[in-house]
């Protein structure tokens, strides 16, 4: 994250010097995703969903989910060129990396039918990184704390001194990890309903449930908040298939699907294929 701008200067060259760096687009994304989703969900409450607005509006929030994800990507290519770094070995190397993946699932998600579940993952994101930023950045533009030699030593003292930026910083470490295994189980349910779309065959459900597939499957090697979300699922079906009264063709239904399971997640190891290289994390 940026430091905020010199505290010595005046408030109109402290905001334009902020707005003027490429961190400040990533927050107007964010800012964006977060309107753009509300105004849609109003019109979904309605039953509006197909209005010229609401389209407007889910379609908007894609573009601008695609375009903090794409400005991520972008500064840690440019950061890994600066130090020299090696580029990803291949296109799997690339696509280990998260921010890619989201960057990609939402373009996905914005040339597809609507799926009104697709947008929460994103805006539960953008919540967070709405809040760290209006911590470490606006905060210390708007109001620096007296005697802060630039903006670094401004955006330290301000997450200490102002009761604000306190409470931000409390909220954050207080509900992220709840919040994250939400976005997982929300990632689950939504693989749950493009599969119902595609059973349905409606339109291009098929090629949607092989993408996001590929999408949940990358998450589960990355990230513990998915692996745990599928364990509990998982252990919720064994309780259920377990009970007394339950008829012993359902028991053997699952267990084809848990054995399937296992070896599809065993044949997708993209570990494998990319010389055990580990997954790059989402920043984004």
């Amino acid at each position: 994250m940026a430091p905020a701008p010199n505290p010595n200067l005046p408030l109109q060259e402290r905001v334009l010097a902020l707005v003027q760096t490429l961190q400040f687009a990533w927050f107007a994304g964010h800012v964006t995703l977060l309107f753009t989703t509300f105004r849609y969900a109003l019109s979904w409450i309605r039953m509006n969903y197909y209005t010229r607005m609401a389209q407007f509006c889910y379609r908007t929030s894609f573009v601008a989910a695609a375009l903090t994800y794409g400005i991520v990507v972008y500064k840690t290519q440019r950061a890994r060129a600066k130090t020299g770094a090696k580029a990803p070995p291949s296109a799997l190397g690339l696509l280990s990396d998260e921010n890619v993946q989201y960057l990609l699932l939402a373009l996905v998600w914005l040339f597809s039918p609507q799926y009104p579940l697709a947008l929460l993952p994103y805006c539960v994101y953008s919540v967070f990184h709405f809040a760290t930023y209006t911590r470490a950045n606006l905060i210390p533009t708007i109001s620096p704390p007296k005697n802060a030699a630039d903006g670094a030593s401004a955006a330290a003292k301000v997450k200490t001194d102002s009761p604000l930026a306190a409470q931000i910083g409390a909220f954050v470490k207080e509900y992220y990890d709840a919040s994250m295994a939400v976005v997982s189980g929300l990632e689950i349910l939504l693989w749950f309903r493009v599969l119902f779309s595609a059973i349905l065959f409606q339109r291009r459900s098929w090629i949607l449930i092989v993408l996001y597939t590929a999408f949940l499957r990358a998450r589960f090697s990355q990230s513990t908040h998915i692996k745990n979300s599928f364990a509990q699922l998982g252990a919720r079906v064994d309780a259920l298939v377990g009970a007394q009264g339950t008829p012993p063709a359902a028991r053997q239904v699952w267990d084809v699907v848990k054995n399937a399971s296992r070896q599809f997640v065993d044949i997708t190891d993209v570990s494998k294929y990319i010389g055990g290289a580990g997954p790059a994390k989402k920043t984004s």
